[in-house]
């Protein structure tokens, strides 16, 4: 795995990444208003989607999931992702996870996003009815 490389991935590769994800048995999907961000060397190991939150580019980004191959966990493949998408991120990243995770996005950036943009706001107060959240904010660096 040392000559992964790190990029968008073309819209017409999404069959690739959902193809990626069933053959993990991930419920992740390739959301067609996402930017699809990869890790790959031959074949997908990572992917990332993100999703504007405003009508506006420089209103930020939601980090709508990061999913990593499970053989592969542990070895700087999600921050590197991570980093790389957020270079190229207009506005503030904005993501919803569990509170164990927190420590985790920490390294990269994030931290406790106090005032959610009003689109964000609305979903995650729907998505905290049945799953326990957090919601975290990197800005533009």
């Amino acid at each position: 795995m040392s000559d992964l490389s790190y990029g968008p991935l073309a819209a017409e590769l999404r069959p690739l990444l959902n193809k990626f994800y069933r053959a993990h048995r991930s419920p992740m999907r390739a959301g067609a208003d996402e930017q699809l961000w990869v890790a790959k060397e031959t074949e997908i190991v990572a992917a990332l989607g993100l999703r504007s939150i405003g009508s506006h580019a420089d209103e930020g980004v939601w980090l709508t999931g990061l999913f990593v191959a499970p053989a592969l966990r542990g070895r700087g493949i999600a921050r590197q992702l991570v980093e790389v998408a957020c270079a190229e991120a207009n506005g503030a990243v904005w993501l919803f996870c569990h509170p164990t995770l927190g420590d985790f996005y920490a390294r990269l950036g994030f931290s406790p996003g106090e005032s959610l943009p009003a689109s964000l706001a609305e979903r995650f107060a729907r998505y905290q009815r049945t799953k326990t959240l957090v919601a975290l904010r990197r800005d533009r660096q």
